[in-house]
């Protein structure tokens, strides 16, 4: 992994981390808890493949185990985003570009349900019988329904910032606007969340100068036409 990688991967998670323990944690909500982990290592997953995300998941999930107030078995959370971090980096296409948000949609919501699965399969083998007295149908509803309304506030802009780190050519505009219309967070902006400012803009740009270039056309098409009549004249 890149030094540049590692930096990026590392800040995110240690903040995400931070972030679950004091503030999501504390929320209170029935049934599982908002995992803005999970959803890190996935976006990192998704653009920098998935030997780099079993790595980050692995990492990560480590922290998390040794981070208080952490009361499973060191190494158990490891696990399971490693497995989640390589499973979500063979979902990134090889173009590294998803035509829609269905695809980090899709990957948000499969991340969720085998992360809890993982988890508490993990556990039933190491006697933590935690998941049966909660209910695993409720930790897997919630778990998918939190994470799929917090990924769109997250996953796309940590997409974005790895980008930028890699110096990905499809994160920097390149033309008219289009790389960064091609980007896998720009499609997720667009298509999952509604926000298509950049796309508004550049669309807005090419209509402009479309009319531009018909108003210069009709200006010339008159022009020829009236030195014609006065070419007849003469």
């Amino acid at each position: 992994m890149r030094f540049n990688r590692i930096l990026l991967s590392a800040t995110l998670v240690v903040v995400a981390l931070v972030v679950q323990v004091s503030v999501l944690g504390r929320l209170q909500l029935p049934g599982a808890v908002p995992d803005l982990v999970l959803l890190t290592v996935v976006a990192l997953a998704l653009v920098y493949g998935h030997l780099s995300g079993a790595l980050i998941g692995f990492a990560a999930g480590l922290l998390a185990d040794l981070a208080p107030p952490a009361d499973h078995a060191a190494g158990r959370y490891a696990l399971v985003l490693c497995v989640i971090g390589y499973a979500a980096g063979l979902a990134r296409p090889d173009s590294g570009r998803f035509r829609s948000a269905w695809g980090p949609m899709l990957t948000v919501v499969a991340a969720a349900i085998g992360s809890t699965l993982l988890y508490a399969g993990v556990g039933a083998l190491v006697g933590d019988t935690a998941a049966r007295h909660v209910g695993l149908t409720g930790l897997l509803f919630t778990a998918t329904l939190y994470d799929l309304l917090l990924a769109p506030f997250t996953v796309p802009f940590i997409m974005a910032l790895a980008r930028r780190a890699e110096n990905d050519p499809m994160a920097v505009e390149a033309g008219g606007g289009q790389g960064a219309a091609a980007d896998v967070s720009s499609g997720w902006l667009a298509g999952g969340t509604g926000l298509r400012i950049g796309s508004q803009r550049g669309g807005l740009r090419r209509g402009l100068a479309r009319g531009r270039a018909n108003k210069a056309g009709r200006i010339k098409g008159v022009k020829a036409i009236k030195s014609v009549k006065s070419v007849k004249k003469l």
